[in-house]
């Protein structure tokens, strides 16, 4: 018997009863449901929520296997083992089989760690309710080891991991019901409960912490960190464009982050107006605040002024601006659902997450931030668009019978 065979037959056995859902959910992951609707009015289409989450989950993948191949790189580049890359994205120094190692070896058990507790307690939950598990948190077990920095303790991401599914997201009814994006849900936890494990020069780099008082130790101070500090950057354009640089595990490389945006924008997954204003919001922000520090009303002693004076472009090559652009703000549960509200709400994450980056020198990545806040405000965006729709109309319709 093989084993679709016996998947099946369990399925067949435990229909109606508890366990049904979590050998519904083995079933279905792993092949076609065999199940189909005969009567009714539905939507026949070749796409379901699962095929979707597989296709976000394709343009991560890119950024997940250069996190684990940086994670090697910038400890071996912190211990002075290697000396920095020289020939662009494609350098052998960058990817070698001693950088994948020790990336892997840190990054894989956050992997496994993010999926395996979410899905148990999707599991737990489903088998509680007695619903069919959902996929949704298939696309943020990925997104959470992606977001997160590489020496993070497994405990605390558990933690935070369950914190994230059951009260952003359980509790407010399950996939397609969460206000909040559950990937920044639990990166918002870990920040504000483990604020010394999320910031700072000693969390970015693998075995940074294990080494920090001596000597030698390894130090990994990310380019918004340095800035915050009224430091320059430290880094070639390119270097931030390619994500030769410290930071979360797949956060760093904006060239990647680009053509997953491409990806998802060409299976209509991801929303071009939500990335394009986000985009134009945090450049009208970061031209704001140059025009500020060109004019010399800020002096340059201020603690605000070297993020000020950062050219306004290359606030979407450092930080997390590109990744949250990208896969947390197009979040089509969270975001605003109409063609107008998309580009209100993706522009004010753009412009608050610049505003949030150079005025909170404590915390200078403010796209987190952002988002959560606008995922609060989106309801509120899509009303008012559909109010003014329904005035504009009923003007229309009065000039029409008058």
């Amino acid at each position: 018997m093989g084993l679709k065979q016996k998947l099946h037959t369990l399925k067949e056995k435990y229909k109606g009863k508890k366990m049904a859902p979590a050998f519904n959910a083995i079933h279905t992951f792993l092949y076609l449901p065999n199940e189909t609707t005969h009567s009714g009015s539905h939507v026949r289409a070749a796409d379901d929520l699962k095929r979707t989450m597989n296709t976000v989950i394709m343009a991560l993948v890119p950024c997940l296997i250069f996190g684990i191949f940086n994670a090697g790189y910038q400890h071996h580049l912190g211990a002075g083992d290697i000396q920095a890359v020289s020939a662009g994205f494609f350098s052998p120094e960058f990817w070698s089989w001693d950088n994948f190692a020790t990336g892997a070896w840190k990054v894989l058990p956050i992997v496994l760690i993010s999926y395996g507790v979410g899905l148990g307690i999707e599991f737990l939950f489903a088998v509680i309710k007695g619903h069919e598990v959902e996929e949704g948190y298939l696309v943020t077990g990925m997104l959470v080891p992606l977001i997160v920095p590489i020496d993070i303790p497994l405990w605390m991401l558990t933690v935070a991991v369950i914190f994230g599914v059951v009260i952003g997201k359980e509790v407010f009814g399950g996939t397609g019901m969460n206000i909040l994006n559950p990937a920044l849900t639990i990166r918002a936890f870990l920040f504000f409960a483990y604020p010394t494990w999320m910031s700072g020069d000693k969390v970015w780099v693998h075995g940074a912490v294990e080494t920090t008082g001596q000597a030698d130790a390894i130090s990994g101070e990310t380019i918004l960190g340095s800035l915050a500090q009224g430091n320059p950057a430290g880094f070639d354009v390119m270097d931030m464009f390619y994500g030769f640089i410290p930071g979360s595990i797949g956060e760093t490389s904006t060239l990647l982050i680009l053509l997953g945006g491409l990806f998802l924008i060409f299976t209509k997954i991801g929303s071009w107006r939500i990335m394009l204003s986000s985009v134009i919001g945090a450049l009208s922000m970061g031209l704001i605040f140059n025009g500020v520090a060109d004019a010399g009303w800020i002096s340059e002693s201020s603690k605000f002024f070297s993020l000020m004076n950062t050219e306004f472009w290359q606030h979407l090559l450092i930080g997390g601006m590109a990744f949250g652009i990208v896969y947390m703000a197009t979040d089509p549960v969270t975001a605003s659902q109409t063609n107008k509200g998309k580009w209100i709400y993706g522009f004010l994450i753009g412009f608050i997450s610049i505003l949030i980056r150079v005025f909170n020198p404590a915390y200078p990545e403010g796209v987190m931030l952002a988002i959560l806040l606008m995922n609060v405000f989106a309801p509120t965006i899509d009303h008012y668009v559909l109010q003014g729709n329904i005035k504009r109309r009923m003007k229309r319709l009065k000039v029409k019978t008058a």
